[in-house]
C-alpha cells in the first residue's frame, strides 16, 4: 500500500475519531491510556530491534543489523536460524507471510510465500474410498507437502529491500548447524512426543543419539546437512533451493511411503512468491495493516471494525463484559472467514464486503444475542459457499525486526504442524501445508468450498502478521502470533489490549487467551482469576482449556515513557522468545 493510500485511510480514521485519545504510555497492566503526543514531537521509530521465539535467532538478526543490514536482511538470518533451532515451527521447507514497512517512502508491502499445491493435485487429494482421510494420516503422508515458499519470498523481498549481500546473511545459521546448538526445553518437549511427526523415521534418525536415547534439553544437536543447504542457498541464491540438489531431495522424500505425494521437481521450480499490496484499515486513531488473502488478515480487521461498534470492549481486561463481547465478535468473525476466505487466484474473496461499514455494523449488532455458533453472513459481493472442512494444527512462529533507518518487518512463518509432515530433506523438515485445504470440496448442499484443493492453489492461512501506523501514516509497531486458527483471536486480543486498554506489549501478551469459534470457549483457564471466570460463566461463557496451539506473540510498539520515546516490546511467556534492542 502506498503512502498516499495510507494517508487517505488515516483521514477517514480521524474524521470518525475526533474525540478519541490514543497511544498508551502504559507499562503497568491497567494503566490508563494517555493522549497521543502532537505529531511534530514524536520522533521516528527506529531500531535495532528483534523479537523472535528463540534467543539464537534474535542474535542472528541483531548481528545483521549491527553490520548495517536492513530489516529484511535481518529477517533472512532470523528465518534461517529459526529453521534450525525451532524446527517444530518453521523452516526452509515451509511458507510465510511478510509485511514490510519502508521508512523512506512510507509504503507497506506484503509478500506471500504460501506454499502451492502440485500440478497433479485433485479435489479428492485427502480422500480414500470416497471418505476423508484421518487428519493424522493425511499429515504424515507425502500428499500433505506443497511447494515451499519461504526461501523464494525472502529472496524477492531482500532483492527489493536488502542492503547487504544475500550470501552474507546465512553465516550464523551455517555456524550453528556445523558446530551445534543446545536443545531448548520446548524443542526437547516436542522431540519427546511418543507418536506423530516426532516419531517418523526421518525425525527419529535426526533426534536419536548414538546410544539410542532421544535428545533432551541441554544436549548439543548438530546438523551438517542443514549447514550444507544454507551454504548452497547463500552462494547460489533461491535458485539453489528451487533448481538443483535440494529440490530433487524434496521431491524424492515426498514420493516415499506412506501415501506418496505428487510434488515434483517441476512443481518446485515453478513456485513463485507474490508481492501484494497491504490491506489497511483505520482502528480508533491508528491504522492496522495485514496481508490480503489467502492470509486471513481481513478477519482481524473485521473483528476490530466490529469492536469499534461494541462499547463493552472498552471496559478493560478485568471486565467480564469486555471479554464476553470479544468472544461473541470472534464467533461472527470465524463464521465469515471460514466461508469466504481462500486463494484469490481461484475464488472471489469479498474483502471489501467483509469490511463494509453497514455490513460490519449489522454483524456487530448480532453479537449480544448469540447463544451458540454464529452463522456466516452475506457481505456485499459475497457468494455463499459450502460449509468449510478445514483444520489448522500447531507449528508456526512469528518475529518482528526494525532497523536503524526505521524500516520494519512483521513475519509469520510455518511448516504447518509440529515438525511439518515429519519428513526431512536436505537437513530440514518439509511442510504439511496442504492439509490446510478443506478435505471436502463441496458442502452437504453441493455448494463449492472456497478453500478446496486445486492445482497450483495456495491454501487459506490464519497467519496474519500486523503492522501498526500512527494517524500520520508513520510506523508505530508490529506484532503477530502462531496458533493455527487461533492466530486471529490472539492477534486481536493483543491489539485491543495495547491500543484500547492501554497495556504494555508484554502485559497484553501475558493476558489469558480466549478463543471462541463455533459453540465453545477455549481459554487459558489458569490465567483467568476465579472471580472473572465466575462472572463469565454467569454470562454464558463456560471456559474450557484451549485445545488449539497456544499463542507465541512477539512484537513491539513505539511509546513514550517518562518523557522519553522508546520501544515497548513483548515476547509471549508461553514460548522461549526474547526482545532485544540496543
Amino acid at each position: 500500500m502506498t503512502s498516499s493510500s495510507v494517508r487517505r485511510l488515516i483521514a477517514l480514521a480521524l474524521s470518525l475519531t475526533i474525540a478519541l485519545t490514543g497511544c498508551a504510555e502504559g507499562i503497568d497492566a491497567g494503566r490508563p491510556v494517555a493522549p497521543i503526543a502532537p505529531l511534530a514531537v514524536v520522533p521516528q521509530a527506529r531500531g535495532p530491534l528483534v523479537a523472535a521465539a528463540n534467543p539464537l535467532a534474535v542474535e542472528a538478526g541483531m548481528k545483521v543489523l549491527r553490520a548495517g543490514g536492513s530489516a529484511v536482511d535481518a529477517a533472512v538470518a532470523v528465518q534461517a536460524t529459526l529453521g534450525l533451532v525451532e524446527p517444530q515451527s518453521s523452516g526452509l521447507g515451509g511458507g510465510a507471510f511478510m509485511m514490510v514497512y519502508d521508512a523512506a517512502g512510507g509504503e507497506i508491502t506484503s509478500y506471500d510465500g504460501r506454499e502451492t499445491a502440485p500440478a497433479a493435485a485433485t479435489p479428492d487429494l485427502f480422500q480414500e474410498n470416497g471418505r476423508p482421510l484421518g487428519f493424522g494420516d493425511a499429515v504424515l503422508s507425502g500428499r500433505s507437502t506443497g511447494a515451499p515458499g519461504a526461501v523464494a519470498m525472502l529472496a524477492m523481498a531482500q532483492d527489493k529491500h536488502g542492503r547487504l549481500p544475500w550470501g552474507s546473511l546465512f553465516g550464523e545459521a551455517e555456524r550453528l548447524a556445523r558446530d551445534g546448538f543446545v536443545v531448548s526445553p520446548r524443542l526437547a518437549g516436542m522431540i519427546a512426543a511418543t507418536r506423530g511427526q516426532a516419531r517418523t523415521r526421518w525425525a527419529s534418525a535426526y533426534f536419536t543419539k548414538a546410544d539410542g536415547a532421544r535428545l533432551v534439553a541441554g544436549d548439543v544437536l548438530r546438523n551438517p546437512a542443514y549447514a550444507e543447504t544454507v551454504a548452497e542457498i547463500a552462494s547460489g541464491g533461491a535458485d539453489a533451493f528451487y533448481r538443483g540438489r535440494i529440490a530433487r531431495e524434496i521431491a524424492a522424500t515426498v514420493a516415499e511411503q506412506p501415501r506418496p505425494g505428487a510434488l515434483t521437481v517441476e512443481d518446485i521450480a515453478a513456485y513463485r512468491p507474490v508481492e501484494r499490496g497491504a490491506l489497511c484499515r483505520p482502528y480508533r486513531i491508528y491504522v492496522v495493516c495485514v496481508p490480503p488473502p489467502p492470509s486471513s488478515g481481513v478477519a482481524v480487521l473485521q473483528l476490530l471494525a466490529m469492536a469499534e461498534r461494541t462499547p463493552d470492549v472498552l471496559q478493560g481486561e478485568n471486565s467480564a463484559a469486555a471479554w464476553t463481547a470479544f468472544a461473541q465478535l470472534q464467533r461472527l468473525m470465524y463464521a465469515d472467514r471460514d466461508h469466504y476466505v481462500g486463494d484469490p487466484g481461484f475464488v472471489g474473496v469479498p474483502v471489501q464486503g467483509l469490511l463494509d461499514a453497514d455490513y460490519v455494523a449489522g454483524r456487530a449488532a448480532l453479537a449480544p444475542g448469540l447463544t451458540g455458533a454464529a452463522e456466516a453472513g452475506t457481505p456485499p459481493g459475497g457468494v455463499f459457499g459450502g460449509a468449510d472442512g478445514t483444520r489448522e494444527p500447531a507449528g508456526t512462529s512469528h518475529f518482528v525486526v526494525v532497523d536503524a533507518q526505521g524500516n520494519a518487518v512483521s513475519m509469520t512463518t510455518t511448516v504447518e504442524s509440529v515438525f511439518g509432515s515429519g519428513r526431512m530433506a536436505a537437513g530440514f523438515f518439509l511442510n504439511n501445508q496442504l492439509t490446510d485445504f478443506s478435505f471436502t470440496s463441496t458442502g452437504e448442499d453441493g455448494a463449492p468450498v472456497a478453500n478446496a484443493v486445486a492445482p497450483g492453489k495456495r491454501p487459506r492461512s490464519s497467519m496474519s502478521p500486523v503492522i501498526i501506523l500512527d494517524r500520520n501514516g508513520r510506523f508505530l509497531g508490529a506484532l503477530g502470533s502462531p496458533g493455527g486458527t487461533s492466530i486471529l483471536a490472539y492477534n486481536a486480543k493483543a491489539l485491543i489490549a495495547v491500543l484500547d486498554w492501554g497495556l504494555s506489549m508484554q502485559a497484553a501478551f501475558d493476558l489469558p487467551n480466549l478463543v471462541a469459534k463455533g459453540e465453545g470457549f477455549g481459554a487459558d483457564t489458569e490465567r483467568f482469576g476465579p472471580t472473572l471466570q465466575a462472572d463469565l460463566a454467569a454470562r454464558g461463557l463456560t471456559l474450557r482449556p484451549n485445545a488449539s496451539e497456544n499463542s507465541g506473540l512477539h512484537g513491539a510498539i513505539w511509546r513514550q515513557k517518562d518523557g522519553v520515546w522508546g520501544w515497548d516490546g513483548g515476547a509471549d511467556d508461553r514460548r522461549e522468545g526474547i526482545v532485544r534492542t540496543e
